[in-house]
């Protein structure tokens, strides 16, 4: 019978060959201020994030560097990608600030039809953590007409509580009624009023005319402080929630210490990973990792809960015997299914990852990272961790026995 017990060293000196280097990838994105390490998108460090494509040749990110140091934007960075598209992510600019307003809005002029200024204040402010900004009232109500209302509310910013309409307000509510024929439904149009308008106005008379928008988002720091908080939160909440049932069911608490243990293996590797490539290549973590993480979580402890069950049974079943040979019996038993049921999800992900949308690219690379990683740590650590603690404990109680028959 194989031993793969008996190699757990090899097994943690793979593991640790992983770990190491993505740890300290991890490591450097403080000491680094982010400049090194995981790169986070703008749904976690708020700010505009802007895909364009240009009509005419593709520009270098040098030479868009230098617009943006003109327009008051140092410190923006640039990505280009192969089908001609380009990042450009800057502080967050583009969400319009409700003008103050001096007088109350009487009753009337609210059921008349006028704008209220709480109205507008409420609906600037992002209803979602991606909220994409328009920087003009005339721009955002030629958008598409799946973002009609809000876009529009969010734009129109009233500059007097008076009961009349501007006739500014008239034109944008024209403009929400009947679209620019010549726009197709879900193009976003290039803004032309604000800070983002003049960064697009000043591109154009570099580059040329801007051929497409592919997004134009921006997130508030409020919102993206949030949304650590919560991901750091559901991190913490799941894995404490896993270490009390898994020693719950197995009345061990170095049952669910090790899957504990396995676990964070797991999350290392995905997230050391992300970090290694957002350094070499610009990679970024968004909102979806977190769904990702929490999804290679609960697979990786599904499956250190199939050995470690018929580790239970086997106990039972062979009473007296090592408990190392026990695991090792445990672990060939399984080692089939849990690759079988692994591999079926691993082709799934490679398919998605290969030829699925570029918008979920990274979900499903951290996916196929984490079940793959699971997958290892279930076989080759979470078990293996268990039978040098269950050593370690039979030799501190040999210890205890001789100790006490010596003092006798």
């Amino acid at each position: 019978m194989f031993d793969l017990v008996g190699k757990r060293n090899w097994f943690f000196l793979l593991s640790g060959l992983i770990v190491v280097p993505g740890l300290i990838f991890t490591l450097l994105t403080p000491l680094t201020n982010g400049a090194a390490g995981v790169k986070f998108s703008i749904d976690y460090t708020g700010g505009t994030e802007w895909q364009i494509r240009f009509a005419g040749p593709q520009p270098s990110q040098s030479a868009i560097q230098a617009v943006l140091v003109a327009q008051g934007l140092p410190g923006s960075e640039v990505q280009e990608s192969s089908n001609g598209y380009i990042t450009i992510r800057t502080k967050p600019i583009g969400l319009l600030a409700p003008a103050p307003v001096s007088t109350p809005v009487p009753v009337a002029s609210l059921a008349a039809g006028s704008p209220a200024p709480s109205t507008s204040a409420k609906a600037s402010t992002p209803a979602s953590p991606r909220a994409s900004a328009s920087s003009s009232p005339a721009v955002t109500a030629s958008a598409s007409p799946s973002a009609s209302a809000a876009s529009s509310a969010a734009s129109r910013t009233p500059s007097s509580p008076a009961p009349s309409r501007s006739p500014s307000s008239s034109a944008a509510a024209g403009a929400a009624a009947s679209p620019t024929p010549s726009s197709s439904p879900a193009a976003i149009p290039v803004p032309t009023e604000g800070k983002l308008g003049a960064l697009a106005t000043a591109l154009q008379a570099k580059f040329g005319p801007i051929a497409e928008i592919l997004e134009q988002t921006t997130v508030g720091p409020i919102i993206s402080s949030e949304l650590t908080q919560q991901a750091i939160l559901l991190v913490i909440l799941g894995s404490l929630g896993i270490l009390l049932w898994v020693s719950v069911r197995f009345q061990d608490v170095k049952f669910g210490v090790s899957a504990i243990a396995a676990l964070l293996h797991d999350v290392i590797v995905v997230v050391g990973t992300f970090a290694i490539l957002g350094t070499l290549f610009g990679v970024q973590v968004d909102s979806l990792f977190v769904t990702a993480m929490l999804t290679v979580i609960g697979f990786s402890v599904h499956d250190t809960i199939v050995v470690f069950d018929r580790i239970r049974e086997n106990r039972a079943r062979h009473a007296g015997e090592p408990f190392d040979a026990i695991v090792n019996h445990s672990i060939l038993q399984t080692l089939g299914r849990s690759i079988s049921t692994s591999m079926t999800v691993v082709i799934v992900l490679t398919a998605l990852l290969l030829i699925g949308a570029g918008t979920i690219r990274e979900f499903v690379l951290a996916l196929l990272i984490g079940i793959v990683s699971g997958t290892y740590s279930s076989i080759f650590n979470a078990s293996m961790i268990l039978v040098v603690w269950h050593q370690w404990e039979d030799r501190r109680r040999q210890q205890t026995l001789a100790l006490a028959r010596a003092t006798r």
